[in-house]
């Protein structure tokens, strides 16, 4: 399974379309096994979805999202994980025991 976490450095970043790029893991067996960074290519409306699903993403993570983008993943059968804070590494970890949850919310300001 590959999940991508919307990232500023270390860190998750709150809208994901804006952020400075994906720190994508390789999860099998309930552990991490390898994670890499992959710059954001730009924001363009209905991209992003594609460019990771090309990826080989299963699920994103991010801090925020809006409603157009979290349909369009969900199109491109990718589970959506929205309202997430922290560490990149300690989020994973989270997710992979069960502990995270999206909140559901939808972004609806781009002021960053």
């Amino acid at each position: 399974m590959r999940i991508a976490i919307a990232s500023e450095g270390k860190n998750i970043s709150g809208h994901f379309g804006y952020c400075e790029g994906f720190t994508i893991y390789e999860v099998e067996e309930g552990q991490s096994l390898k994670k890499e960074f992959v710059a954001n290519p730009g924001h363009k409306p209905g991209f992003l979805p594609v460019f990771l699903k090309e990826k080989g993403t299963n699920v994103i993570i991010a801090g925020g999202m809006g409603e157009t983008a979290q349909n369009l993943f969900i199109e491109n059968q990718i589970e959506v994980v929205v309202g997430a804070q922290g560490f990149c590494d300690d989020v994973i970890q989270q997710f992979i025991k069960g502990e995270l949850k999206s909140t559901g919310s939808v972004c609806s300001e781009h002021e960053h």
